[in-house]
């Protein structure tokens, strides 16, 4: 039986960075032995859902700059799953939710920051599928929901963003998290404990400091993602840290 996930993938050096992160990562890794993996990653937008299918493995795609040479060697070749990719299309058909199957497109560092570390001999096949950040989320919860009881088929659904994600607002070097940073993810938290879906809803006008923490939706809304796949079983903090003062490394399980 596996878990959803709200994954962050923060700064693509987490790839090769040793740090409590990627430690939690690979302990995470090690406990889960999925037959798939479906990711759904902030770096991949589009307005009709695409679902990466194919069999064979996947190029990895560097779409960032400025970073040491060392980040541009990593590789992750796993291979996708057709006959996966087909199963959600089928799920997303019967719930009226529009998608496209995609054969070329390779794995972004959304997805591959994170399983390099979850599961390293990249033996594990993976379906990649973009995100539409314009779609309100109660949209993003009737996605997840059409993957519910994946899980029981022993298929790892992964969200794979950031809570707070405001690239103008990092502190280079600060250690220690802002207030406002750490007030948001409190009231995300509050609203999971309480079962408040209807306050995460409107995130926008209910939150504390919601603008700065989601300037943009596209790292936010694999969370809702991720919690409309989730078992009925009550949401759990994984794991909490932050980075250059306001980048969270909030990691949910529902």
């Amino acid at each position: 039986m596996m878990p959803s996930l709200f994954l962050p993938h923060g700064s693509p050096m987490i790839a090769i960075e040793d740090t409590d992160y990627t430690r939690f990562l690979r302990k995470l890794g090690e406990s889960l032995h999925p037959k798939a993996i479906v990711l759904f990653t902030a770096h991949w937008e589009s307005a009709v859902m695409q679902i990466s299918s194919r069999d064979d493995e996947f190029e990895t795609i560097y779409d960032f700059g400025g970073f040491p040479p060392a980040l541009y060697e990593v590789t992750y070749p796993a291979k996708g799953s057709t006959a996966i990719a087909k199963q959600l299309q089928e799920r997303f058909h019967v719930q009226a939710i529009e998608s496209e199957l995609d054969t070329k497109r390779g794995l972004d560092h959304g997805t591959w920051t994170l399983l390099t570390h979850l599961f390293p001999n990249a033996d594990v096949p993976v379906v990649q599928v973009s995100v539409h950040p314009f779609l309100p989320p109660e949209e993003q919860i009737r996605i997840g929901e059409a993957l519910k009881g994946l899980g029981e088929e022993d298929i790892l659904v992964i969200g794979s963003g950031v809570t707070v994600h405001n690239l103008r607002l990092l502190n280079w070097g600060q250690k220690t998290p802002e207030d406002w940073a750490v007030q948001f993810d409190d009231w995300l938290l509050e609203q999971l404990d309480t079962g408040n879906i209807a306050n995460l809803i409107q995130y926008k006008q209910l939150a504390p400091y919601a603008q700065q923490a989601v300037p943009r939706a596209e790292h936010f809304v694999p969370f809702f993602i991720a919690l409309g796949a989730g078992n009925e079983s009550e949401p759990k903090v994984l794991f909490r840290d932050y980075d250059l003062g306001t980048l969270s490394y909030l990691v949910l399980q529902f």
